[in-house]
């Protein structure tokens, strides 16, 4: 079987007079069938910390994307307890 699944990250960045510059990310997963998943992340910018911004990026978008590996994991968990009639438990 070959298949390609998209994951698509989109990235902004606020500023927040409170919290300083607040960077998002937004991942979302897309299977050939149409199916869809996301994950949200994000990264604060401090006054105190160091100008590179390229590091509040690269966290925003981990974060992104580690809630869309969780989301999956769950949602094979269902597909599975769904198909099975045992429980299943899915090592993460």
């Amino acid at each position: 079987m070959n298949e390609t699944w998209n994951v698509a990250i989109y990235l902004f960045a606020d500023d927040d007079t409170t919290h300083g510059v607040v960077t998002g990310a937004h991942a979302v997963l897309t299977t050939p069938t149409g199916a869809t998943l996301d994950g949200w992340g994000r990264a604060q910018f401090s006054s105190y910390d160091l100008d590179v911004p390229e590091v509040g990026t690269e966290l925003a978008a981990a974060r992104a994307l580690r809630q869309l590996a969780d989301r999956l994991l769950q949602a094979t968990s269902e597909d599975l307890d769904d198909l099975e009639v045992h429980e299943i438990h899915l090592v993460r």
